[in-house]
């Protein structure tokens, strides 16, 4: 390697509310040599930072506008609506949007569900962030429809949340450009996030197998032959179908006693 060369490395983005640690770890298992560097972008930025090549991959929030981007979707997540402790929604596992047709709901710009506008009636302004519109709620300006995984990002003591039917539901995909800049570290990627193993044809070079050891013998030292026939066992009948007692043997047992 020239001096000008620089080491590899695998840039990685993700959008509020993904958490990346579990397949950051396995990748730094399977390549410690190739460091794993992490940012954090917003669900509207995120297809321009992997087109302009400012991650090699990024967990993004579908629908997305694919132009010059691969991506496999990966989960859906739970819609759940964000409401203070004390309001009535609170008291139950599970709403209807239907059940909050009068509710005055948030609807913020960075919103990650796909839907043009959320039930309920909308508030007079959208706030400009998922943050912000928590910290609405929490004045009791309103309820909030958000993936789960930002409700427990932007969880507050004073606000729960509870699952709602009848809405959208936000799925995350892995994306990359589809001119990769290190096609084989983003193939890497994809297969630790497939959950691929360590020996999988499409991973790493599998590791080969190791011939198998000689047990050493537990004895060390050469069996000795039966008193029978060669080879047999002590106690075994001999070939004219004896008892292996050798003839003219004394037989033990108690002596007669004489008349």
């Amino acid at each position: 390697m020239t001096g000008s060369e620089e080491p590899p490395s695998f840039r990685l983005a993700y959008v509020p509310g993904v958490t990346p640690s579990k397949w950051v770890r396995i990748w730094n298992e399977r390549l410690p040599d190739v460091p794993l560097t992490l940012s954090t972008v917003s669900a509207a930025e995120a297809p321009g930072v992997l087109r302009g090549r400012g991650a090699d991959a990024g967990f993004v929030r579908l629908p997305i506008d694919r132009t010059g981007l691969s991506a496999i979707p990966l989960y859906t997540e739970t819609t759940v609506v964000v409401v203070p402790k004390d309001h009535l929604v609170a008291a139950v596992d599970e709403v209807s949007a239907d059940e909050l047709a009068d509710e005055i709901v948030l609807h913020p710009l960075d919103d990650t569900l796909d839907w043009e506008r959320p039930p309920g009636r909308p508030a007079f302004e959208r706030p400009a962030t998922t943050e912000d519109a928590v910290e609405l709620v929490a004045a009791g300006i309103g309820l909030l429809f958000v993936p789960q995984s930002l409700a427990r990002l932007y969880h507050r003591k004073d606000l729960t949340y509870r699952t709602v039917t009848g809405v959208p539901e936000s799925r995350v995909a892995l994306s990359w450009p589809e001119e990769e800049v290190a096609p084989d570290l983003v193939e890497e990627f994809i297969g630790i996030v497939r959950g691929r193993t360590v020996n999988s044809s499409r991973g790493r070079t599998p590791t080969p197998p190791q011939p198998k050891q000689k047990r050493p013998d537990k004895g060390g030292a050469p069996r000795k032959q039966g008193a029978g026939r060669t080879g047999g066992k002590p106690g075994a009948k001999n070939a004219r179908g004896g008892s292996g007692t050798p003839k003219g043997a004394a037989k033990k047992g108690k002596p007669r006693r004489r008349p």
